[in-house]
């Protein structure tokens, strides 16, 4: 599977194990644009995709502005799903660049984060998508 290529032979630990069964959006990552669950999807079915991690999002050292936004608005706790946030709203955001609070809801309800940030995530998103106009 793509998670276990991702974070065994690249080294690219941000992508998360949580489930293994496509529940709970840890091993998020951004496959041409779409989020999907690496922990289902075969190495395979990526060969001359465009994937991307947590870890590609920033750009020369500097932190996307959802990154940014997340730490602003403090929306991780124990930070293990945080990758997979940050990609879905990114995936969001990329087909809708100003998303109402339903929408960011919408979207990300199949990501879980066990500590209970949500509120806060949800104003991370809102902040990413004003700052990107």
């Amino acid at each position: 599977m793509l998670l276990w290529v991702l974070r065994t032979d690249l080294g690219l630990t941000g992508t998360k194990f949580g489930c293994g069964e496509n529940y709970c959006g840890a091993c998020t990552v951004i496959v041409d644009k779409e989020a999907v669950r690496s922990c289902q999807v075969p190495v395979k079915d990526v060969d001359g995709k465009e994937v991307i991690t947590i870890e590609g999002l920033s750009r020369n050292g500097k932190l996307h502005p959802l990154q940014k936004a997340f730490v602003e608005h403090d929306a991780l706790q124990c930070g293990f799903c945080t990758p997979g946030m940050i990609l879905t709203a990114y995936s969001l955001l990329l087909k809708n660049p100003h998303p109402t609070r339903q929408e960011i809801i919408e979207n990300m309800d199949d990501n879980f984060c066990r500590c209970g940030t949500h509120n806060r995530i949800i104003l991370a998103v809102q902040t990413a998508a004003e700052k990107t106009e």
